[in-house]
């Protein structure tokens, strides 16, 4: 067995030993999950507050070790949030790293000291929500959360105080895709999921650049939690280490303190997908979509997401390299022998020619049964954005690096280009956002869906006239087409 494949025999086993049998073995895995402050890639690149603090640690562990043969390497395997502790649990890593919060009810895991100490869980909302003045009122209202979070059991606790006293429940949602704190916010801020609970020190971070959020601090939901690390309670030789570490390193030290600003305090604008006047250009164009996705075997709302992204739905736009309106076509793309479709600065045309040219790419490239039918839309996308060729690529230097090639998400996507990362990543995460969107409007009543029918019967009576467009979910589109997360 070669080198590489040792390699990856070694993390894909499971393992369950202390850190004397880690040290023998030189690696410690550590079990991370994507968020734009935790851990994410950046040009194949590893970044993130835990990920700087574990390689601080790393160094730590190997202070005493001058011989480079002997040192202890910490290797990064990204698991989705909800399911970091099972992987724990099972021996597929030794750490648990992506700002966890210290719970008691939690089967053979022990958590480190504290490296982020009197963590709150708070209410946040949309600020058109003014019905909200104490806890009670959260009866019978829809609340978000994610999964795996330490204030799920006073959620289900506050459910049962409800019920005692008469009142309905709150009604628990935990949105699909493997979303993270930052995306939830940014939903609250786009009025898509009105009112949900996050951390308040994040929360607090991204209300200086998303306007609409509310935190309710007297609203807590989880007062003085903790974030932490974990590790299993069989491995107290490796919990010991880590708690002589972040003794040392945690929030209130040098490094702790340099992390925190660095990765919470640094952000920046989030398009918003479902802003009034991305609603008004979706409401306007909607029957384009549904029109050409249907041609050719896509969930319309995820083609609108895709147009979001490549031109925030203004077909009016050009970018430097050529591409233009709404789906930012290429002239040579639409004029090819595959796609053939002149004029796009017409916007039936320019979505009839991305659509199709999107078609074309999963066709040509991506349409093998051993890719599922949610990763062949993502490999589109991704060779939408960086060429095909580049794509094939990267599937062969992921197979390499013992990912699996027929998957972008947690996979192909870390031997990728930020820029192609970032791409997926928005579509889907609008996709999200628009489904939401629509399952908000259907709520509400028939009134608004007359509105949007209405304004969508306006638009084709004015002779299709130049607008730009937005994309929005279908509630009854097959959950097989697009899988926003894995």
């Amino acid at each position: 067995m070669r080198f590489p494949e040792q390699v990856i025999y070694r993390v894909q086993k499971p393992f369950k030993g202390d850190l004397d049998e880690l040290r023998k073995k030189r690696i410690i895995r550590a079990l991370v999950s994507y968020s734009r402050t935790h851990f994410f890639i950046d040009n194949g690149v590893p970044r993130g507050f835990e990920y700087e603090l574990l390689q601080n640690y790393e160094k730590y562990l190997n202070r005493n070790i001058r011989q480079r043969a002997r040192q202890v390497k910490v290797i990064y395997i990204p698991v989705p949030f909800d399911r970091i502790l099972d992987a724990l649990r099972d021996g597929r890593g030794d750490i648990a790293a992506a700002g966890l919060t210290i719970t008691e009810d939690q089967d053979n895991i022990a958590f480190s000291t504290p490296y982020i100490p009197e963590i709150h869980k708070v209410i946040v909302h949309h600020r058109d929500v003014n019905d909200i003045r104490n806890i009670e009122d959260l009866s019978n209202r829809k609340v978000h959360a994610l999964k795996g979070r330490g204030h799920l059991p006073y959620l289900r606790r506050l459910n049962q105080l409800f019920s005692r006293e008469g009142r309905p429940p709150m009604q628990i949602v935990f949105p699909d895709g493997g979303l993270v704190t930052e995306d939830l916010l940014e939903f609250v801020n786009a009025g898509v999921m009105p009112v949900a609970v996050t951390d308040e020190h994040i929360a607090r971070v991204w209300s200086e650049v998303l306007p609409n959020i509310i935190i309710r601090s007297d609203l807590t939901v989880n007062v003085g939690g903790s974030i932490a690390w974990g590790v299993r309670q069989e491995n107290p030789q490796l919990l010991a280490s880590i708690d002589d570490f972040l003794k040392k390193n945690s929030v209130g030290s040098f490094l702790g303190n340099l992390l925190f600003k660095r990765y919470y305090r640094d952000t920046k604008w989030i398009k918003n997908p479902v802003s009034e006047s991305a609603q008004k250009k979706l409401e306007e164009v909607m029957n384009l979509f549904r029109k050409y996705a249907d041609r050719y075997g896509f969930d319309w709302i995820a083609i609108v997401a895709q147009a979001y992204q490549e031109s925030e739905l203004d077909h009016r736009k050009q970018s430097p390299k050529g591409a233009v309106g709404i789906m930012q076509v290429m002239h040579h793309t639409a004029s090819s022998r595959l796609i053939d479709i002149p004029d796009i600065h017409r916007l039936e045309n320019n979505i009839h020619a991305g659509v199709k040219y999107l078609h074309h790419l999963r066709h040509r490239y991506f349409n093998d049964p051993a890719i599922p039918p949610a990763a062949q839309v993502d490999f589109s996308w991704a060779a939408y954005n960086a060429g095909p060729v580049k794509i094939i690529r990267l599937r062969k230097a992921a197979k390499k690096r013992g990912l699996d090639p027929n998957r972008w998400f947690l996979n192909v996507e870390q031997v990728a280009p930020r820029e192609t990362v970032e791409y997926v990543a928005n579509i889907n995460k609008y996709y999200i956002a628009y489904k939401f969107y629509f399952q908000s409007m259907e709520n509400r009543g028939d009134l608004a869906m007359l509105r949007l029918k209405a304004s969508t019967i306006a638009y084709e009576l004015n002779n299709l006239r130049q607008v730009g467009a937005d994309h929005a979910p279908d509630a009854t589109a097959p959950p097989e087409m697009i899988t926003p997360w894995p």
